[in-house]
């Protein structure tokens, strides 16, 4: 797996992100090229910006119990999921 924080890394997914256009192709689910960038951005909004609400102890501990494994994993993720 690729280390996004790698310089290498770095420049070469922005220069996909550059290669970008309104008429870029789908090449793994619904989504538009817009859709797609705004969708990426939610992780980094969630961790940068403090305008989500803070989950209560229930919800931590669903999150934490169902959900983290199955998104935090080594398991690809199948088409249009």
């Amino acid at each position: 797996m690729k280390n996004i924080f790698k310089p290498e890394v770095t420049s070469e997914v922005i220069a996909r992100i550059n290669k970008l256009t309104p008429a870029s192709p789908q090449q793994w689910g619904k989504m538009n090229v817009s859709q797609m960038l705004a969708h990426c951005n939610v992780s980094y909004e969630l961790v940068y910006d403090n305008n989500h609400p803070k989950l209560n102890a229930f919800m931590k501990l669903i999150m934490k119990a169902f959900v983290k494994n199955i998104v935090v994993s080594e398991k690809p993720y199948k088409r249009n999921s």
